[in-house]
Parts: structure tokens; C-alpha cells; sequence
């Protein structure tokens, strides 16, 4: 069963990619004994919602590559990546007696914009490019967010530290921008 780690790992999977993680999370529920979500989570299993997420998905990544709707997709994509690491977080944790499902989807908002955040911020910097932050140079973001989606499942500890650490980094960077402009 999924623990707090795991919806830590899976919400900050979520500001990478909104889609992959929520796909990946619906297909090991439906398909495996690695994840059980209870109500109402449990939607992620269904066949139709599971295709509606791998159809957002090739949508995502083909009509990204045209200029004018990756500036429209990327707008959808601020919203989607946070609420989709609030559901994420919630299913994860729904598992935990006693967490409010509003303070999971808080969480879980946070811990998605963070890595968002992080992200975005990480394309500002000169030579950057379009890298992933926390993953290696080349690496798009969309096999950066499948590989933590994973990771937060089958190995929750390592994935809850590298994403402690990305957070961290990001709070890092902003302290050091804000000193550096005053």
C-alpha cells in the first residue's frame, strides 16, 4: 500500500507531468497489488478514465511540439499539474487514519507547484534549456515524471528524499535571488 512518502514522491511526480504520474498510478491500481486506492480514488482504475489520461498524454506530447498550442497546453498545464498532484497526494494518503483529505490536497498542491516551480526556474537559467530539474541533461520531463511516479511506488524513501532535496534546492535559489536583488 502507498504511504505519506509515496504521496510525496507521486504529487512532486505531478509538477513535472500532470498526466504520466496519474496514469501510471491507474494502471499499477488496476493491473497490480503494488497500489490499492480507496473511494473515491479508485476512479483512477476505471478503463475510461484511464483512457481519457493516455489520450491527454499523446495529446500533451504531440501537439506540444507546435509553437502556438504548447503556449495554450502549458497554461492548461499550470493548473493541471497541481491539481493533479492534490489527487495524487490525497489517493496516497488516503490510506493514513487520522490526515484530513484537505490537508493531503494541500500537500499535495504544494509539493506539485514546488517541483513546478523548480522546474520553470530551471529554464531561466542560461543553457538550461528544456531539462527537468532532478533529472539528468537530456532528460525530458515526461520520462523524468513515469521514472518518479515509479520511484515513489517501489522505492518511496529515496524518492521522498530527492524530492525534499529538489524542494530545498528551489527554497535555496529563491533566498539566494532575493538577497542578490536587494
Amino acid at each position: 500500500m502507498i504511504d505519506i512518502l509515496s504521496a510525496f514522491g507521486l504529487s512532486a511526480a505531478t509538477g513535472l507531468n500532470a498526466y504520466l504520474p496519474l496514469l501510471v498510478v491507474g494502471l499499477l491500481a488496476r493491473f497490480t497489488p503494488l497500489i490499492t486506492l480507496g473511494a473515491p480514488w479508485d476512479a483512477l482504475e476505471n478503463g475510461w478514465v484511464l483512457a481519457l489520461l493516455a489520450a491527454l498524454l499523446v495529446l500533451e506530447e504531440t501537439a506540444g511540439r507546435v509553437p502556438a498550442v504548447a503556449v495554450i497546453l502549458e497554461r492548461i498545464r499550470t493548473l493541471a499539474r497541481p491539481v493533479a498532484g492534490a489527487i495524487l497526494f490525497a489517493a496516497a494518503s488516503h490510506a493514513i487514519s487520522g490526515l484530513s483529505p484537505v490537508l493531503a490536497m494541500v500537500c499535495g498542491i504544494l509539493v506539485a507547484g514546488g517541483v513546478q516551480a523548480a522546474r520553470a526556474s530551471a529554464r531561466r537559467v542560461p543553457g538550461a534549456g528544456k531539462v527537468s530539474v532532478g533529472a539528468a541533461p537530456g532528460v525530458p520531463a515526461t520520462a523524468a515524471a513515469g521514472a518518479a511516479a515509479l520511484l515513489a511506488v517501489l522505492l518511496p524513501v529515496p524518492m521522498a528524499v530527492l524530492v525534499l532535496a529538489l524542494l530545498g534546492l528551489q527554497a535555496w535559489r529563491a533566498i539566494r535571488e532575493r538577497r542578490g536583488r536587494a
